[in-house]
């Protein structure tokens, strides 16, 4: 389907990767719980925003990339694996009171929660080289749709991504508590940073057919 493989393992990924509690969970429940609903959901619009803007730069430069250039590709493909692995291993080994402190969030309006919200998203390099890394594993080495195959994937990770977010608004007290919870926070991270690690090893084992 439009150059992409394994569509649903990549929505059941974006769904465990969009669930662990993060610095973008942070931010979305500081605002909610010491601003209001409203604020929270502009933060969780400034967050997609963001995600979009990676979206858009990753399926374009990408799908250039990884067509013209074998040697870019397999740059790439190590530097993302290595980023998946030492992100997983990372992960892994986090402890809950590395997270952000929620306490240190000052009030603010919602126009500038929304445009903070999306500038620390479209800032974090780690973002960017996240998507190199994560989204190239599901699009068939074959594809003739160019940055197509990208996008979509992308505005698939975005869709779960604002589904989940938006019920960490509605739900921001009861589930502000539980994320707090070392405990939780633990085997979350665990969770994640072996699918990270995985990830990066399934990077690992990718070879294209692509002309220098």
């Amino acid at each position: 389907m439009w150059g992409i493989e394994h569509y649903w393992i990549f929505i059941l990924s974006s769904i465990l990767l969009n669930i662990t509690p993060g610095s973008d969970t942070i931010y979305i429940l500081s605002r909610s719980i010491f601003q209001g609903k409203k604020a929270g959901i502009m933060s969780v619009y400034g967050i997609v925003s963001g995600s979009l803007v990676h979206t858009l730069l990753a399926g374009l430069g990408l799908s250039l990339i990884l067509m013209q250039s074998a040697l870019a590709f397999n740059i790439v493909k190590w530097i993302g694996a290595a980023y998946l692995i030492w992100l997983g291993i990372r992960s892994i080994m986090a402890r809950h009171e590395d997270k952000p402190s929620m306490q240190a969030v000052e009030s603010q309006s919602n126009r500038k929660v929304y445009l903070q919200g999306m500038m620390t998203n479209v800032l974090n390099p780690k973002v960017a080289l996240f998507y190199l890394a994560f989204i190239p594993q599901f699009v068939s080495p074959e594809q003739t749709y160019g940055a197509i195959p990208f996008i979509l994937l992308g505005l698939t990770f975005s869709t779960t991504g604002i589904l989940w977010c938006m019920l960490l608004v509605l739900f921001s007290s009861k589930m502000a508590q539980r994320l707090q919870s070392s405990r939780i926070s633990t085997y979350m991270n665990k969770i994640t940073g072996s699918i990270f690690i995985l990830l990066g090893l399934n990077l690992l084992r990718t070879s294209r057919n692509v002309s220098s």
